[in-house]
């Protein structure tokens, strides 16, 4: 709390294992307005070690939002107004490569959007081109990456996330394709990273291979993608749990200078 207002320092979007997670304590909910409407779900703020953490389910309490309706800009300006400095992202991706094995975790370093819409807060009149080489925060993806290899976790501490719309999975064609350019693919953690950076927000993701996408001639099955992703949120959890830690409440990355410098 500060000055009565309810105020968190790190964010985490993601679904509803992670959400209903034991190790956070007095929880509330939270309905944050913003001008860009309302999020995907009320935000649940809580205690983890001294620590306030923002959670934010992104498909709604129920699982009712698909990718492509996702108010994306609505979610990130609400972790915002609540005080959020650094997020992170949980997600469940397929894999472009047979290195890239279903059940492992990656920390994307690049990303590439093959999206439909356009994402951004500069609508105009204001014009801003935010610096964007490196789109994950750098900082927070060392802690990650640091705190999966001590709980002997599989991991990949880098990737390229192609994103695409959805809701519908690849074609044959497409996933060939996406497969020269790619290492993962998902549909929503690309519009966070990029309205985080306009916002001045770190922002990085904790990936879980479900699937092979259907370049390796198996088509995407819902229900085995379901299964596998209910065998990962174990791993994301305990990630989460013991990163929480070795977050610095001082940011030395550069990620909340970027809007300025992108101005003109």
């Amino acid at each position: 709390m500060e000055n009565g207002k309810i105020r968190a320092e790190i964010g985490i979007i993601g679904g509803t294992g992670i959400y209903d997670a034991k190790i956070f304590k007095n929880s509330r909910l939270v309905s944050v307005k913003t001008p860009y409407g309302n999020p995907s779900d009320r935000i649940k703020v809580c205690e983890y070690r001294g620590k306030a953490i923002a959670l934010l389910q992104r498909h709604g309490a129920r699982h009712t939002i698909p990718p492509h309706s996702i108010n994306f800009r609505a979610n990130i300006f609400a972790l915002k107004e609540l005080g959020v400095k650094r997020i992170i992202g949980t997600a469940a991706v397929g894999s472009l490569k047979e290195a890239y094995e279903r059940g492992d975790v990656v920390f994307p370093d690049q990303l590439i959007d093959f999206g439909r819409e356009v994402t951004t807060y500069y609508d105009g009149p204001e014009v801003c081109h935010i610096a964007f080489a490196d789109p994950f925060c750098p900082e927070i993806r060392g802690k990650l990456i640091e705190t999966a290899k001590a709980l002997g976790t599989k991991f990949h501490d880098k990737g390229t996330y192609l994103r695409i719309s959805g809701p519908r999975f690849s074609t044959r064609a497409e996933s060939k394709m996406f497969r020269k350019f790619g290492d993962i693919i998902g549909m929503t953690c690309i519009p966070e990273a990029i309205l985080s950076r306009e916002l001045g927000i770190c922002y990085a993701v904790i990936a879980t291979v479900t699937d092979y996408d259907v370049w390796a001639d198996k088509p995407v099955n819902a229900e085995e993608v379901i299964k596998t992703m209910n065998a990962n949120a174990e791993k994301t959890e305990r990630i989460i749990e013991h990163v929480l830690d070795k977050i610095p409440r001082e940011r030395k990355c550069g990620c909340g200078e970027a809007p300025e410098k992108g101005k003109f």
